[in-house]
């Protein structure tokens, strides 16, 4: 088959390091010399982006028998495989071995000397995990499925047809899942810094090229991404600075808990600062430095590395979204609840169109979208609306979410109580040392109980999620989970707890409704006995 010949995978991959671990990677994700198919005909599907969304899509495409091809400008598996998910995850365990390490001896645990991290150990570990999970994401595997995968930048040429390393391919349906970058803030002196590199400034997309650990790291950005680093490094042996904005630490989530966080990141070593919002860089010949705003009373910080965690911008600019009919919205390409553009013809799923940044939720909507797109005449289209996404944050302790919270039911004048049990009624905490709380919030009356949004703070929280997440997603009241055995003693306990709670709250009001017209007789004493357990 004649095709031709893209960039090798080390050009169109600059900044990653020449290790054999690297090497493993680019060699699924970037295949060097990589030839591409010469289009044939119209394809069913084509897909714009090879991470978590473009992925699902191509392969589940490929698997019903479509002609399906994939373009990817860069690396295969997106930012969840080589600077997301994958990576971070690796990086958080050694930190987590080096706390547990430490916090040995209030356990009754003796170690000779104190425990420390060998970074470049550390960051060997990490990149060869992340090699060994590339070829579930690889070219390799892609190719097998039948999928025609292309190397190259995508632009559209019309509302059918698109152009990638000088080839023009013509599809049924497209979907666009070009994913999002690292957004830079408006820092003053951030360009000067770039420019004559008098300090190292990193983003998620190139912190896990690190070498050494930098002895003193400022990270502008508290929300998950500077979360998660902060406490990584500062397990790591780094002195970090925590720089938040003016909406502070983690502002969408329960207030009481992200509180809680702050002081497990303080226990960690983590500074926090206020001031990012009005921050600048200083560079003279002595270097550079980081002056806070009023928020942080005007300190200046002197730093060795910067850590940019402000947020990221979905990737369209390239796209030629206009020749394709194809809406820019707030959070990038304009969808409806079908995950259907303005073009009919062409779908989008993942960063690129949506706040909700998971490697999951990008999952679940490329499933929409093999639905929607390939079998438009079935009824019942699927929609985003309709699917409860989870979300985690990967701290220590863990900080998982279903579903709104307090303020945002209250936004949407939605009625609901609250229950509130903390980890130190749970003897599996308890017998760990760790601290933590559920937070319930479920719909009001008798008949009410459905649970309209959970948060939990705690060890492994979000692998304990997930019934939380079934029962919201399938409205199975909390009542109902009372019934539900745990084995004894497990962290999950605690949500038999707040179903207890709840159930015992039911019985009572049951039991007022029960006595009140007694009451208004005078005779309602002796009923007054008929309490719950």
């Amino acid at each position: 088959m004649q095709g031709t010949t893209t960039r090798s995978g080390e050009e169109r991959t600059r900044g990653a390091g020449s290790g054999v671990h690297d090497r493993a990677l680019l060699a699924e994700v970037a295949p060097s010399g990589w030839r591409n198919p010469a289009p044939e005909g119209r394809y069913d599907l084509v897909v714009i982006g090879g991470g978590p969304a473009g992925l699902v899509a191509a392969l589940g495409a490929a698997g019903m028998g479509r002609r399906v091809a994939l373009i990817e400008q860069h690396r295969l598996g997106g930012d969840c495989l080589n600077a997301g998910c994958v990576p971070s995850k690796a990086l958080i365990a050694s930190g987590r071995a080096l706390a547990a390490a430490r916090r040995a001896p209030r356990l009754g645990v003796r170690l000779e000397g104190e425990p420390r991290a060998d970074f470049p150990a550390v960051m060997e570990r990490t990149r060869r995990l992340r090699a060994g999970l590339a070829p579930a994401d690889g070219a390799g595997r892609l190719q097998a499925a039948g999928v025609a995968l292309h190397f190259g930048a995508a632009h559209f040429t019309g509302r059918d047809t698109l152009e990638v390393a000088g080839q023009r391919l013509r599809f049924g349906r497209a979907l666009i899942a070009t994913g999002a970058r690292p957004a830079l803030p408006a820092l003053p002196g951030l360009e000067e810094v770039l420019a004559t590199g008098v300090l190292p400034v990193l983003t998620s997309d190139t912190v896990f090229e690190l070498e050494a650990l930098p002895a003193r790291l400022a990270v502008i950005g508290a929300g998950a991404i500077g979360c998660e680093l902060s406490q990584a490094f500062a397990r790591l042996g780094a002195r970090v600075h925590l720089i938040e904005g003016g909406r502070g630490l983690l502002p969408e989530e329960e207030p009481e808990l992200r509180e809680r966080l702050r002081e497990a990141l303080a226990v960690d070593g983590v500074e926090l600062h206020g001031g990012g919002d009005d921050a600048a860089l200083e560079v003279d010949e002595r270097g550079a430095r980081l002056r806070l705003g009023a928020g942080g009373e005007g300190r200046v910080l002197e730093v060795d590395a910067l850590l940019l965690a402000t947020g990221r911008t979905p990737n369209v600019e390239a796209l030629d979204l206009e020749a394709a009919g194809v809406a820019r919205g707030p959070a990038g390409v304009r969808v409806d609840d079908h995950l259907r553009t303005t073009n009919p013809r062409i779908y989008a799923a993942g960063d690129v169109c949506t706040a909700v940044r998971t490697t999951h939720g990008a999952d679940a909507m490329a499933r929409i979208v093999l639905r929607n797109a390939l079998f438009p005449y079935l009824p019942g289209k699927a929609r985003l609306s309709r699917r409860v996404i989870p979300r985690t944050l990967y701290t220590d302790p863990e900080l998982a979410r279903v579903g709104p919270t307090a303020a945002e039911l209250r936004a949407r004048g939605i009625r609901f109580e609250t229950l509130k049990v903390d980890l130190a009624s749970v003897d599996r905490a308890r017998l760990e040392e760790e601290e933590g709380a559920l937070i319930l919030h479920v719909s009001r009356g008798l008949r009410g109980g459905r649970i309209l949004g959970a948060s939990l703070l705690g060890a492994q929280a979000g692998e304990i999620l997930p019934l939380l997440t079934l029962a919201l997603t399938e409205g199975i009241p909390l009542h109902r989970l009372a019934g539900v055995l745990h084995a004894y003693p497990t962290r999950a306990e605690v949500i038999k707890r707040a179903a207890d709670a709840h159930l015992r709250r039911r019985l009572l009001d049951l039991r007022d409704r029960i006595l009140r017209p007694w009451t208004l007789l005078g005779i309602a004493r002796p009923l007054s006995r008929l309490s719950p357990p």
